[in-house]
């Protein structure tokens, strides 16, 4: 059964109380109506609210001292100002003393859902970040596990000094590298920590819905648009906001991003009026942004504000010394969240994770450990791992090598070979072995593919079609 909020409501005149607990009761919250201050002080002793609604003049004690009383015992709990008047010096005091919203009477059904939505949702943000510090805290200190590489000490160093600033950081690496570890990272060592961590995935939305997502919409803005919506910007407001994939967002996203980052202003979908906001931006990608800029995919001018700092992950196989570390974490974290005992890893097992490539970097290697403690066993992902085409035992010379016989046949009559067929031969396959591997490194995303291949988007579909892997997913 979902939870009911409740609603405490604070005015001094019995119409608005009315009014405000049947709108409110309405939309589905419990109502506690009381008229002055000093009653709500008492009700807070046996009625936890999650929002209040609190006049600003009123008998005895006034709303602001009011507001200060309740921040003092509930300081999580989102406070919506009402006045009849609204002058300037009132709401800025009330929003020093912590108010969430001020709404100036008489006020529209609207406005008050909306600020109760706003409020509550910011709430949850500030519970979420709070459910996170500790796991946040752990994850930074997963930081500490990438052993004693100079890239990863390059990384930390990097991360200490930019992040109580508010700089805007661009993290790159391959796919599964922590590029989301290393944001969270520099938001938690951040002044903004206590404020919101807004994660946008750019890729998960057509550009039409990710528009909206970031922005908002006002009411009528399209078709369904039947109230004013707030956008991801808006929440992260003093906060930060993390935009995974940003390469892979619209141009015409991208200038309506790169105001936002010089003026710190935008305006909802179908609004007229600039929202102005105080975000920190972090941003990440895998693609290289220098050859979507050339390309014309990546505007230029965004790409200078983005590439401000710039942290750059280095992948797993070039940092194996971390796997030890980082499989003792993960088998702790694992055995924690499924209550079960799995043991360390065997020696055979850990050779052979020190010798594979790792296409899928540090999320790969974490879920294989995952799998292990839930299975119980090491056989099946050690199977995976031996049979697949990137592993390759230390001691051999080159991962990928030509069976002779396969390529030489038998002799012509003769006892000569055709060396130009062999020649030939030996091409297509090494081609096909490095197109296949590149695919399962960017887990067949053709168009990153290409780029790593120096190759045109048609020439690498040509190419897969001609070597039989058009449905090699």
């Amino acid at each position: 059964m979902a939870k009911r909020f409740r609603v405490l409501v604070i005015d001094d005149d019995p119409s608005i109380r009315e009014y405000l607990e049947a709108l409110a009761t309405r939309q589905g919250y419990d109502v506690f109506p009381v008229e002055d201050g000093e009653r709500a002080l008492e009700t807070l002793q046996d009625t936890r609210p999650d929002i209040v609604t609190l006049d600003v003049v009123l008998p005895g004690m006034d709303g602001l001292e009011t507001l200060r009383q309740i921040k003092q015992r509930l300081p999580d709990v989102p406070v919506v100002m009402l006045s009849g008047h609204g002058q300037a010096p009132t709401i800025v005091e009330a929003m020093r003393r912590g108010a969430s919203d001020f709404l100036r009477k008489p006020f529209e059904v609207e406005e008050l859902e909306l600020a109760f939505q706003k409020a509550l949702e910011t709430h949850a943000l500030k519970e979420e970040v709070e459910q996170l510090r500790g796991r946040v805290r752990a994850e930074t200190e997963v930081l500490g596990l990438f052993g004693d590489n100079p890239k990863m000490k390059e990384v930390r160093e990097i991360i200490e000094q930019v992040a109580d600033t508010d700089i805007t950081v661009l993290v790159r690496g391959e796919s599964g590298t922590g590029k989301e570890l290393a944001a969270r990272s520099v938001y938690q060592l951040s002044s903004r920590r206590g404020r919101p961590f807004v994660k946008v995935n750019c890729a998960a939305l057509p550009s039409e819905l990710l528009e909206s997502e970031l922005f908002g919409f006002e009411k009528g803005a399209f078709t369904g648009a039947q109230k004013r919506k707030l956008g991801k910007f808006e929440y992260a407001n003093h906060g930060t906001i993390f935009l995974d994939e940003i390469s892979e967002m619209a141009p015409k996203l991208q200038a309506k991003l790169l105001q936002v980052l010089q003026d710190g202003e935008f305006s909802r979908l179908g609004g007229e009026a600039d929202v102005h906001v105080d975000v920190r931006v972090i941003a990440a990608t895998n693609r290289n942004l220098e050859e979507a800029v050339k390309d014309g995919s990546f505007r230029e001018d965004l790409y200078y504000r983005l590439n401000v700092v710039t942290v750059m992950l280095p992948p797993l196989r070039d940092r194996v010394d971390a796997v030890p570390l980082l499989v003792e974490h993960f088998l702790q974290l694992y055995n924690e969240r499924y209550d079960k005992n799995f043991g360390s890893l065997s020696e055979d097992t850990m050779q052979i994770f020190e010798d594979y490539h790792w296409p899928g970097n540090v999320r790969e290697l974490e879920n294989m450990v995952k799998r292990m403690v839930v299975l119980g066993n090491e056989a099946a992902v050690l199977n995976e791992i031996t049979s697949s085409e990137p592993f390759k035992p230390k001691g051999s010379e080159g991962g990928d090598f030509l069976d002779l016989e396969l390529l030489t046949g038998e002799p012509s009559e003769d006892g000569t070979f055709d060396l130009k067929a062999i020649a030939k031969r030996a091409a297509q396959i090494a081609e096909k072995k490095v197109i296949e591997r590149v695919l399962n490194q960017t887990r067949w995303n053709r168009k990153e593919a290409a780029e790593r291949l120096q190759i045109s988007y048609k020439a690498l579909l040509y190419k897969m079609k001609e070597n039989g892997l058009s449905d090699g997913r």
